[in-house]
């Protein structure tokens, strides 16, 4: 079977849905409750059925995911910058990237100088200023280049994830 990463993620999601409905049968039918003397009302619930069922979804998630793996392995991108990585070395890169914008962001807002909000708890009532110790513009130019670079994947990897196709042998 020819699919796009999107669309076996897709396949992914609706097949963990369906595991999730017979992990809930076999959760709520597997046993039941009756006191005594009374007649049980059994409800209708087949081992073997349900167990086989879950085990063909979970085979079927297995080659999906391997397959995505693969092909994430071994699909190969190229960036504006001209860096040139597979789909699996740019996830890693973003999520790497992502964390670094974080840390730019607080930087790029903080004031050269900014009064201490710890002076409450100062004897004499001496204040005291925080002071940023790197060059705002050069933190705010890295942020916006760090910004791009995470779009750029993003875009390469949603045109990647809609019209690549690979196999899945299911």
């Amino acid at each position: 079977m020819k699919v796009t990463s999107a669309y076996a993620n897709k396949l992914l999601r609706q097949l963990n849905d369906d595991k999730a409905y017979w992990l809930e049968i076999e959760n709520t039918c597997s046993t039941y409750v009756a006191a005594n003397g009374e007649e049980a009302v059994i409800p209708e619930y087949d081992y073997l059925k349900v167990s086989k069922t879950i085990s063909e979804i979970d085979e079927k998630i297995l080659k999906i995911k391997h397959a995505i793996n693969v092909y994430n392995a071994s699909t190969v991108m190229t960036l504006k910058s001209g860096a040139v990585m597979t789909i699996d070395q740019a996830l890693v890169a973003m999520a790497q990237l992502s964390s670094r914008k974080l840390t730019l962001d607080c930087m790029r807002k903080r004031q050269p100088k900014q009064r201490s909000r710890d002076n409450y708890a100062r004897p004499n009532n001496v204040i005291e200023f925080t002071y940023i110790n790197y060059d705002l513009e050069l933190v705010k130019a890295d942020y916006e280049r760090i910004s791009e670079e995470i779009m750029d994947i993003q875009m390469q990897l949603d045109k990647l994830n809609q019209t690549v196709e690979f196999d899945i042998d299911l």
